[in-house]
């Protein structure tokens, strides 16, 4: 266990003002689990039997005046920060719920009250900062040990505590991801039983569990967390409808959902960026409406990558997850995900390498980490030979970028300067012209310069019959 430090002025000061105010006074929640998991926290926690507000004032003003406190009197909560600590205040409570909604009627109540209501054992340890019991944890529902056999588990009968807020049922599955543990059996079987209650919980709540998912260290526990509970098609149809293997004449294709949870997981390995990792689990998200059966070739999905890249938006929109740059870069990957194999597989022209560069642009090296996340075959050769040929892709990206400054591709000649030269206004011709220079460039035919394109710009402009102005 890390070593909570009994001398630390945010304990002792606020402990001092917990006397003050004659307030019982304890650190709760995910701080104390943090504690005996040996993670570092930045959010710290207080419950005191009284004004969490009037005790969040009277410990800023011992540890600095000047220091500003936030509070909510609807809320009867309090926050200030401190040495950089978040620390928030709040009065004990007990919960209430009603069918419809996994908003409580609150009430004043006791710190067994508070604890009672917490989600997990292993967020209703408390550490008292009381004078008498300073620094003695109380754990009334085996949240240590729980921690000790890696166990999600709820305090309370799980069919209550997942029906009143089922809110819980995505932060066990999240929880039992970040942390690498399992879900308690009766609480497996409650999630089951309540799934239909997800629908009374907003769509950010449910997308703000689904991306801490995303981002934890193996993902796929938690989808298939999710898939074995019944919340999956609940709240992420299209990923559900990937599962299945599906047979015609003895030929199967591979289950898309469990390769689409391998890819992520091989991305997670080597990248934290959230919206590649969405990427790497919508890459193949159009298969199931590009399925075909062909005689003599067996399962096809022609065309997966572009169903993919609509489905993107319509998912994005539904998970209300941002419509703007974000979308745009995962639909971009996913549309392009296919794009290095044949360049891998082949020998390598220096013109598909140009247009992989062009067309990718700054995503390209997002874009190969993708691609050979997507490399799930159990033939170890297999795989050895095909990361081989990315390797060569990868290099061969490299010298060209340096030679050719393809990457941000800005033609050598503008609109402007055509116009200026021939006496044109805007027309068909420009536009010819442009292309034109711009596939010799990708092809290899002229370097990416002024000097080479302004003569083919002469040569082409001479072909449609333009005259240079004097």
């Amino acid at each position: 266990m890390k070593q909570f430090d009994l001398k630390d002025p945010i304990f002792t000061k606020l402990s001092e003002a917990a006397a003050l105010l004659e307030m019982d006074t304890y650190i709760v929640g995910g701080y104390v689990r943090d504690l005996f998991l040996g993670r570092e926290s930045k959010d710290i926690d207080f419950v005191c039997v009284g004004s969490g507000i009037e005790l969040a004032k009277k410990t800023a003003e011992l540890l600095n005046p000047k220091l500003k406190v936030n509070y909510f009197k609807n809320f009867g909560t309090a926050q200030f920060v401190y040495h950089g600590l978040d620390l928030e205040f709040v009065g004990a409570r007990k919960e209430s719920y009603q069918r419809n909604s996994r908003n409580p009627i609150v009430e004043e109540g006791s710190l067994e009250d508070d604890q009672n209501r917490r989600d997990f054992t292993i967020n209703a340890m408390a550490i008292s900062l009381n004078k008498a019991t300073y620094g003695e944890i109380l754990d009334p529902f085996g949240g240590k040990k729980d921690l000790e056999n890696k166990l999600i588990r709820t305090p309370l009968d799980p069919n209550i505590t997942f029906s009143d807020d089922p809110l819980r049922m995505l932060r066990a599955i999240r929880f039992a991801t970040q942390l690498n543990f399992s879900i308690d059996p009766k609480s497996i079987q409650a999630i089951k039983d309540n799934a239909h209650r997800i629908s009374i919980i907003s769509q950010e709540r449910i997308t703000t569990e689904l991306n801490k998912i995303m981002l934890s260290p193996k993902p796929s526990v938690g989808f298939i967390l999710l898939d074995e509970t019944k919340l999956l098609p609940l709240i992420f149809k299209e990923l559900s409808e990937l599962k299945g293997v599906e047979y015609v004449k003895q030929k199967g294709h591979k289950d898309n959902f469990y390769h689409s949870l391998q890819v992520l997981d091989n991305l997670a390995e080597n990248s934290d960026n959230l919206w590649l990792r969405w990427a790497a689990l919508l890459h193949d998200i159009g298969k199931p409406k590009s399925k075909r059966f062909e005689e003599n070739v067996g399962w096809t999905f022609h065309g997966h990558e572009v169903i993919g890249e609509r489905m993107t938006k319509s998912i994005f929109t539904n998970l209300k997850l941002p419509l703007n740059k974000e979308l745009k870069y995962v639909q971009k990957l996913v549309k392009m995900h296919l794009r290095p194999i044949p360049i891998a597989k082949d020998s390598i022209s220096d013109s598909a390498v140009r247009r992989l560069l062009f067309d990718a642009g700054d995503d390209v090296d997002d874009l190969m980490l993708l691609c050979e996340a997507d490399i799930t075959s159990k033939n170890e050769e297999k795989v050895k030979r095909i990361l081989k040929n990315f390797k060569i892709v990868r290099q061969k990206l490299k010298e060209i970028e340096e030679k050719d400054h393809i990457r941000n591709f800005e033609p050598p000649i503008s609109g402007e300067l055509i116009m200026a030269t021939y006496g044109l206004k805007p027309c068909r011709e420009i536009g010819l012209i442009k292309n034109h220079i711009k596939e010799a460039i990708l092809e290899g035919e002229i370097a990416n310069n002024e000097e080479e394109a302004l003569s083919l710009m002469r040569k082409i402009a001479t072909d449609l019959g333009l005259k240079e102005l004097n």
